[in-house]
């Protein structure tokens, strides 16, 4: 009998002995393989593609209430604080291979925030003096101190992520931690750096000083002297 699109007499594949036609075992095995892929991309792109409510997602938080630990007295005045911006370029390669199959660059632009302080609760009597009528009176402070650096993590973002391919696979398994701490390190590094050198320390003496001496004359002191060192 003649089907309808085969001439008679012609024979499909899958009725020739040792046709190409796969086996049902690997057609199962094809679909499965499929199947795994799009569940892994699903997962490691999903939220970000705006999958994230594809299988009905909920966000609940189950969390305790924070415990306070301890608290600790400072005798700090908070002078100055410093906002910087920074531009982290992070670069790893690896030896033998070339940028293409293993390699990273990272370019970040990165902001957070330093303080200088004055410690009031250091100077002993021997740094304070004051005269009889409680006129004159002349300090002695150490030296301002710049805090560490603090990210602001809503300031951040990625100029641009080049991976090699390597590196993109193992991204799939990853979330890529190390990689940003790393860029977080050094760029409260460089912010450090930046604050060293910006001058915010001489500003927060100065600032200590007015705040000094307007306390001091507020009380009835006509003349006042504040030394650091």
């Amino acid at each position: 009998m003649a089907f309808a699109g085969y001439p008679r007499g012609t024979e499909t594949s899958s009725d020739r002995p040792g046709g190409s036609r796969r086996p049902w075992w690997g057609r199962i095995a094809v679909v499965l393989a499929v199947a795994a892929v799009l569940v892994v991309l699903v997962a490691r792109f999903g939220p970000a593609a705006g999958f994230g409510g594809l299988f009905g997602e909920e966000t609940r938080d189950r969390s305790g209430p924070a415990l306070l630990k301890s608290i600790q007295d400072t005798h700090r005045y908070e002078a100055a604080v410093g906002n910087f911006q920074v531009v982290v370029d992070l670069e790893k390669d690896a030896a033998f291979l070339p940028d293409a199959i293993r390699g990273t660059r990272t370019l970040y632009v990165d902001a957070g925030t330093v303080s200088g302080f004055v410690d009031l609760g250091g100077p002993g009597e021997r740094n304070v003096s004051v005269n009889g009528d409680r006129t004159t009176a002349s300090i002695r402070l150490p030296h301002a101190v710049l805090g560490t650096a603090a990210l602001d993590r809503n300031r951040w973002y990625a100029v641009s992520k080049q991976r090699g391919l390597l590196d993109r696979i193992g991204d799939l398994f990853s979330d890529n931690r190390a990689g940003e701490q790393a860029v977080q390190k050094l760029a409260a590094q460089h912010i450090g750096e930046a604050a060293r050198d910006s001058g915010l320390a001489e500003r927060a003496e100065k600032n200590t000083t007015a705040m000094l001496e307007g306390l001091l004359r507020s009380l009835g002191f006509r003349e006042v002297t504040l030394a650091y060192g």
